[in-house]
């Protein structure tokens, strides 16, 4: 449901108390003592039939005696009168309720229903939204309104937060309270019936008041429409997430090595990083990151250029920095000669740079303008010891105006107490950020990183398929369909192999066989030397019951170890099925290392992607990193360099680096596989060989089960990729043309096409005069949730054989899917010629297609072309209103 009616929650003009009192401690008494105390201005109306006044105030002994509906409601109430009171709160016209009773799930009505469902199915016919149950509430400082019953206020800040624990609630409030750090919104979400993280993301990426969003986060209920809202709340401002619960839960029953390593902390960190926010690992680092990301600067590099009065902070720092994986900057020789200038003779000549702790005001402001002028040092780390030579804050206030105009990220470390506490506050008031150990603000570069390649991840919205017409999806799907009609959930290694080989994926040649005989006859026409595994549904892991042989030379070494592997399975598993052997010709790869490639299925996320280094080992070297689908070549490349085998895979002594380009490859098809077969529920590629000539299957295995088909095999993919079906070839005045959805590849020609706009046109479509697109913009435009919005282009390739814009229709959904705002776009030198009606009739078939009910539009009164085709199209005009814009709107 989204944000609809949120805004009673968080900007209520009366609350209604369902359950007030006068007994000590208890949740009603406690609450209504919040809501006077916390001065909320509007009307408050305490109900419970016992009393006639509290607190001075007079109590309405029912719902339906209250004089007005309430914008806001706190039931604390027991549990087998919430599904009545909130029905009685809809009939009388209340949108919003927080549900602080707990207990709801366990009790049932007379129907059989939960209480919980009770109460939503009492709520739904009204759209009144519902915060809990078993929530501790919610505090908007702002309007003085504290609607919980925590034991203390929150100050006023820019910063909401919201919980999945109330113990955290409370804790984070007197944490928070005792620090001066202040909240635009507290939010405590109790069960998460109605309304969850994803409606709260909605709300609060678009709230002016809230600059940052802090996140505790036990759990997630619906992927789809979590990751949609964290995508576009983390484009807009920081957002910055403590997940519990970082300890792996076993996967139990796993059919491969994957799903046992792909542990639900691994896939949650995974959707973390792909919706662009940051993960943090406890309370002091989470109000830390929000400090440093909102002053941060764009990165452009993450080298690390450390300075110092003091030798020994900045060797900390640098420690801190290499064991963090950091980078640090090699100082360019200019920067040292010219440092070696201003400097004392013992200064250390390298990063960190140490410019000794007699060091004035002047000198270290020589150092940081020659720092900044050094290419390699992208962020400065600037280090000071309190000294009895020149007063901390003088050197403050020396340096926060060259730090505050600077374009790189500049963060300081003031060690001491209250030697340096005006120089810290100098610089914070300068919007500078400040740490009070070389560890904390190295920690503080570390999340800039992350932060930034984490929203690069967000930038990416690959393809479900790829244009390989070496592929052969439904000679897969044929496999796959085969082995269910049988009543088989495990598919052979020969005819997992076959499924692999047909999406390209480079496979050892494999035979399966029923027999010793028939075995002895596959490795003769294979070839030796050859490798024997036993075929049995019963055995996940064939090595550990020696069922695997390799370089067998000759045929009547293939029929010792068959027959010698069918008595080892009899004598230690007597209970296994042998369905025959597989017989595969040996792979002589002397200098491949051995990866494991693979895809479980997360009962949240859904199929995730599993890299990392393989063998029989893989569970007990535990290296490994998670993704989720669909992967391109930025994403493919990131999954690869979380791990450790990473840095053998790029070469070391004499042995040359691996074929990186086969690796992603591999990754881009298993990609391609999951959007493709939704019957696939765990895939092992395990060993992948990878050498400097490429990667080749060695060993596989696959799980499957039936899908339904009655819905979009992308809908259990927690990303939508890019949709592909919605292309369409088209003529156009006898021209042919493509219209497809946008890409983040289609920057370049997108700017090419805004720079061929006349001034009017821009001012048309930008309702301001723009002479030309910055880069967020520009990923504003082009790199789109699909989930959310649609923009569809028109394209054709240029003379110079390079495709170009020529026109782009857009839409974006709000988060309810009732209404779409548009625009459209055509190049001004090919306007009049239909192709705005072309793009717009794809636009509306779309927003039909998912049930969109309406779609709006603005536009400047000038602007008589759009109003013209809107007309055309259908919509309704309204004459211009105060602001003097047009509003257009079709009713789907």
């Amino acid at each position: 449901m989204s944000v609809r009616n949120l805004q009673h929650l968080f900007a209520p003009k009366s609350v209604a108390i369902i359950g007030a009192s006068a007994r000590p401690n208890s949740v009603g008494a406690t609450v209504l003592r919040n809501v006077i105390e916390g001065g909320f201005g509007g009307a408050i109306y305490p109900v419970n039939p016992k009393y006639d006044s509290l607190a001075g105030l007079r109590v309405y002994a029912r719902v339906s005696s209250l004089p007005a509906a309430p914008d806001l409601a706190i039931i604390c109430t027991p549990p087998a009168t919430v599904p009545g009171i909130v029905r009685q709160l809809g009939e009388a016209g209340t949108r919003a309720a927080i549900i602080l009773t707990a207990g709801l799930s366990g009790m049932h009505d007379s129907g059989g229903r939960t209480l919980r469902q009770a109460a939503l199915d009492a709520a739904k016919p009204y759209v009144l939204r519902l915060l809990g149950p078993n929530s501790l509430g919610l505090l908007v400082p702002g309007i003085g309104l504290n609607a919980s019953f925590a034991h203390t206020g929150a100050l006023p800040g820019r910063i909401a937060f919201v919980s999945q624990s109330g113990a955290m609630v409370t804790g984070v409030l007197d944490w928070a309270r005792s620090r001066g750090i202040g909240f635009s919104k507290f939010i405590s979400l109790g069960e998460g019936a109605d309304i969850d993280f994803g409606d709260l993301l909605d709300y609060l990426a678009s709230d002016p008041g809230t600059s940052a969003i802090l996140l505790y986060m036990e759990d997630v209920r619906h992927a789809r429409k979590f990751m949609s809202a964290a995508r576009a709340a983390a484009r807009s401002k920081p957002t910055v997430v403590l997940k519990a619960g970082r300890v792996a839960e076993g996967a139990i029953a796993a059919a491969s090595h994957t799903g046992a390593l792909a542990g639900s902390d691994d896939v949650y960190d995974a959707a973390i990083r792909r919706a662009g926010m940051l993960r943090v690992l406890g309370t002091e680092e989470l109000f830390a990151a929000v400090a440093t990301l909102a002053h941060a600067r764009p990165l452009f590099g993450e080298r690390v250029a450390i300075f110092s009065n003091g030798g020994g902070p900045g060797v900390m720092a640098t420690d801190a920095v290499v064991c963090g994986k950091g980078s640090m900057a090699q100082l360019a020789p200019d920067t040292v000669a010219r440092l070696d200038a201003m400097l004392p003779a013992t200064w250390s000549r390298a990063n960190p740079v140490d410019i000794i702790g007699d060091a004035p005001a002047q000198r270290y402001v020589d150092a940081l303008n020659i720092l900044l002028k050094d290419p390699q040092a992208d962020v400065i780390l600037f280090i000071h010891a309190p000294t009895a030579s020149v007063p901390s804050a003088d050197i403050a206030r020396a340096l926060a105006p060259i730090a505050s105009a600077s374009s790189r990220n500049i963060l300081a470390c003031w060690l001491g107490g209250d030697g340096v506490a005006e120089a810290r506050a100098i610089f914070t008031e300068a919007g500078i950020p400040s740490f009070g150990t070389p560890e904390e603000a190295v920690s503080a570069y570390l999340q800039i990183v992350q932060y930034r390649r984490n929203q690069n991840l967000l930038m990416q919205v690959p393809p479900a398929a790829g244009d390989d017409g070496a592929t052969d999806p439904q000679a897969a799907r044929a496999l796959v369909r085969k082995a269910l009609a049988e009543g088989r959930t495990l598919l052979s290694e020969p005819e997992t192999k076959s499924v692999l080989a047909a999406y390209g994926v480079a496979v050892v040649q494999t035979r399966s066989t029923q027999s010793v005989d028939e075995a002895v006859a596959a490795a003769e026409a294979i070839g030796f030397p050859v490798a024997l595994k036993i075929v049995s549904p019963d055995i996940t892991h064939k090595s550990d019951m020696g069922g695997v042989a390799l370089d067998l030379e000759d045929a009547e070494a293939v029929r010792a170890v068959a027959l010698r592997m069918n008595k080892r399975l009899a004598e230690l598993r007597p209970d296994a099925r042998l369905e025959g052997f597989s017989v595969q010709r040996m792979a002589r790869r002397p200098e491949a290392h051995e990866l494991i490639i693979g895809v479980a299925t997360d009962p949240v996320f859904g199929p995730v992607i599993l890299f990392g280094q393989g063998g029989i080992a893989v569970e007990v070297t535990a290296d490994h990193a998670v993704a989720l689908p669909p992967l391109n070549v930025v994403l493919a490349r990131d999954l690869i360099s979380r791990t450790r085998v990473a840095r053998l895979l790029a070469g070391y002594r004499n042995r040359p680096p691996a074929n990186m380009d086969a690796i992603i490859a591999t990754l881009m098809r298993i990609s391609h596989m999951v959007a493709d077969l939704p019957e696939m529920v765990e895939l092992d590629i395990n060993p992948l060989l990878v050498d400097s000539e490429g990667a080749l299957a060695l060993d596989a295995r696959m799980r499957v089960a039936l899908a339904d088909h009655s819905a979009s095999t992308l809908d259990r993919l927690a990303i939508r990729p890019y949709p592909r079906e919605l292309e369409e070839r088209i003529d156009w005045n006898g021209e042919a043309l493509l219209l497809r959805p946008i890409q983040p590849e289609d920057g370049p020609a997108h700017v090419a096409m805004f720079n061929a706009l006349t001034d009017d046109d821009v001012r048309y479509r930008m309702f301001v005069r723009v002479r030309e697109l910055n880069a967020s913009q520009l990923a504003r435009f082009t790199q789109i949730d699909y989930d959310r919005e649609m923009a569809f282009i028109a394209t054709r390739p240029g003379p110079d054989g390079v495709n170009e814009t020529l026109g782009v229709a857009r839409v974006v959904c709000d988060p309810d899917n009732i209404a779409a705002e548009f625009a459209v776009t055509v190049r001004s030198d090919l306007k009049g010629h239909g192709l705005g009606y072309v793009l717009m009739e794809k636009l509306i078939a779309y927003c039909r297609s998912r049930g969109t009910r309406e779609i709006v539009g603005e536009a400047l009164p000038q602007n008589t072309r759009i109003t013209k085709l809107a007309r055309k199209l259908g919509f309704e005009i309204s004459k211009a209103d105060e602001d003097g814009s047009v509003h257009m709107r079709l009713p789907l």
